[in-house]
């Protein structure tokens, strides 16, 4: 029965202890240096499944191509209305920040869990030539991101089919 207590104390503080590491910020990660629209590409999806992107199918060779294919988003309007609208769902969600909105078709914001501070990196851009916006999520850190990535999208999706 003691050892039992000793094991509960143990995991409870293992526990506080990764949440006081998540909340000095030390889980957050690095901000790539390479994000961005080059040559009309956002970035390839992570070697692990814990991003997505519309532009899934411009790397067939990706081990994680299958996994982090998404659709893009439709249109609302025109490409800046689209973007305009998108930023104000993110604005609206508990825990994202818009790092990136210049009006020129991309935007890019950092969305934060509440708990231990992961950021995940999400960015949207207006393709001209096919008249979506393209889309990648992706966790910084770690190897799995439980979905959450896809849901974040699907979210927006929503958002924007239910806006008016």
């Amino acid at each position: 029965m003691a050892l039992l207590k000793w094991i509960v104390i143990a995991l409870l503080l293992l526990a506080l202890a990764v949440l006081l590491v998540g909340q000095l910020g030390l889980l957050s990660g690095k901000t790539p240096d390479d994000l961005g629209v080059k040559d009309t590409r956002l970035r390839p999806p992570s070697a692990t499944e814990n991003s997505v992107t519309s532009q899934a199918a411009l790397h067939p060779e990706h081990p994680m191509r299958a996994y982090a294919d998404i659709a893009p988003l439709p249109l609302k309007g025109d490409g800046p209305a689209t973007l305009a609208q998108l930023a104000k769902l993110l604005q609206a969600t508990p825990g994202v920040k818009i790092v990136q909105d210049k009006g020129d078709g991309y935007l890019y914001a950092q969305c934060t869990t509440r708990w231990l501070k992961f950021v995940d990196d999400l960015e949207l851009w207006f393709d001209p030539a096919k008249q979506v916006v393209q889309v990648r999520s992706a966790s910084r850190v770690g190897r799995k991101d439980f979905g959450i990535n896809r849901q974040r999208v699907e979210r927006l999706r929503a958002g924007l089919a239910a806006s008016s």
